[in-house]
C-alpha cells in the first residue's frame, strides 16, 4: 500500500493526515537557500560512503524507529525547492514522520539560517567567492553524538577515504539490516549493536586493536548508563572537550570533531584536522607549516563561523575532484 501524506501547512513543515503503512511520502520545506546535493556531500564527504547514499538526485539512508529499520529517500523538487521524502519499511508507525523530520533536520541542516554568514561574506573579499560558489550548503550534524564519535575514531590517523571504508565495514557487519528492492542496506550501528562486537572481528575489518577497544568500550559505557553523550549539549565548548577527552581514545581533534559534526557547533574549526589545514592553507595561500595555533589564528578573522569555513572548504576540495557541482 502506498500512502500519500496530503499536505496541510504547519509552520515550515506539514501535518500527516493519513495513517502510515509500508510506504509513505511527505514534503519538507528547508530554510532557503538550500541545495540538497551540497548538503548531502557535506554530510557524506566521500563517494565511498555506503550509509549516506547519493545517486546524483536522491539521498537515501536507513533509520530505526521502535527497533525496526526503514529507509528514507529524499529528492529536491525543482519547481519549489521543497523536499519530497519517501519512507519505506515493514513496520511503519504513525510517529515515523516525526522521527524522519527530526533526523533530516540534523543530517541536512534544514533549519539552519545562514543569513548572518552570507551578510559577512558580502563584506569579505576572501569569503564571498567561497560562499557564492556553494550557496545553499547547510551544515550537517551526524545522527547522534555517538555516531560522530565513532566516525572520528575510525578516521583517526587515516585518510578520510580509508576512514569511510572502515565505517562502511562496521555498518555492514553490525548495523540493523533492511531488505529493499535494490538489496540489503544497513543503518549505522547503535551502541547496543556494537557493545558485543568481537575485537578480533573488528581487527579483520582493518580496525587497529586500540580503535576496536575504544569503540566497544564507549558502546558498553553508554549501554550500561555510565556515559550520556547527549548531555554534552548542556556543556560549553571547553567543558565538552574536557569531558570527551576523559574517554580512552579521544583527544583534542576527536573532541572538536564531535562538537562540530555531532553537536552542530558551527563556530568550531577542528584545527588538528590535517586535511582541513591543507584546504585552508591552499585557499588562503599561506606559507610554511600549518599548526593548531596558526590554523586557529588564520580563521580568527571569521570568528563564530569557523565550522562553516571548514564545510565550505570541504566542498571546494570535492568540487576540485569533480564530485560537486558549484553554483
Amino acid at each position: 500500500m502506498n500512502v500519500d501524506l496530503r499536505l496541510k501547512p504547519s509552520g515550515r513543515y506539514f501535518e500527516r493526515l493519513d495513517l502510515l503503512d509500508q510506504n509513505a511520502s511527505f514534503d519538507l520545506q528547508p530554510v532557503s537557500p538550500f541545495r540538497l546535493d551540497l548538503a548531502v556531500w557535506t554530510l557524506r564527504r566521500r563517494p565511498d560512503n555506503l550509509f549516506d547514499r547519493w545517486d546524483g538526485t536522491t539521498y537515501q539512508r536507513v533509520l530505526i524507529a521502535d527497533d525496526a529499520p526503514f529507509e528514507i529517500a529524499v529528492m529536491q523538487l525543482d519547481e519549489s525547492k521543497d523536499l519530497r521524502v519517501a519512507v519505506t519499511g515493514t513496520k511503519l508507525t504513525s510517529s515515523v514522520k516525526t522521527t524522519v523530520t527530526a533526523a533530516l533536520e540534523r543530517l541536512l541542516g534544514l533549519n539552519v539560517d545562514l543569513q548572518k554568514f552570507y551578510r559577512l561574506s558580502e563584506k569579505d573579499a576572501w569569503l564571498k567567492p567561497l560562499a557564492d560558489q556553494f550557496q545553499g550548503m547547510k551544515p550537517p550534524r551526524l545522527l547522534s553524538p555517538f555516531e560522530a564519535l565513532i566516525n572520528a575514531i575510525a578516521c583517526q590517523q587515516l585518510t578520510l577515504t580509508m576512514g569511510i571504508r572502515l565505517l562502511n565495514r562496521l555498518t555492514e557487519a553490525y548495523g540493523m539490516a533492511l531488505k529493499t528492492e535494490n538489496g540489503i542496506v544497513h543503518a549505522f550501528p547503535r551502541p547496543q549493536d556494537l557493545v558485543t562486537a568481537d575485537i578480533e572481528d573488528l581487527r579483520q575489518m582493518s580496525f587497529s586493536y586500540q580503535k576496536a577497544r575504544y569503540i566497544t568500550n564507549i558502546s558498553r559505557l553508554i549501554v550500561n548508563g555510565e556515559l550520556d553523550l547527549d548531555a554534552l549539549a548542556q556543556l560549553n565548548d571547553e567543558e565538552a572537550v574536557a569531558r570527551l577527552c576523559e574517554l580512552k581514545g579521544v583527544g583534542r581533534w576527536t573532541a572538536e570533531y564531535v562538537l562540530l559534526r555531532g553537536l552542530g557547533r558551527t563556530h568550531i574549526f577542528p584545527a588538528d584536522d590535517v586535511g582541513a589545514r591543507n584546504n585552508l592553507q591552499k585557499w588562503l595561500g599561506l606559507p610554511g607549516k600549518m599548526t593548531y595555533a596558526n590554523t586557529r589564528e588564520a580563521v580568527m578573522r571569521w570568528d563564530g563561523f569557523g565550522g562553516l569555513i571548514y564545510f565550505h572548504l570541504l566542498l571546494k576540495s570535492l568540487a576540485e575532484k569533480g564530485l560537486v557541482q558549484s553554483c
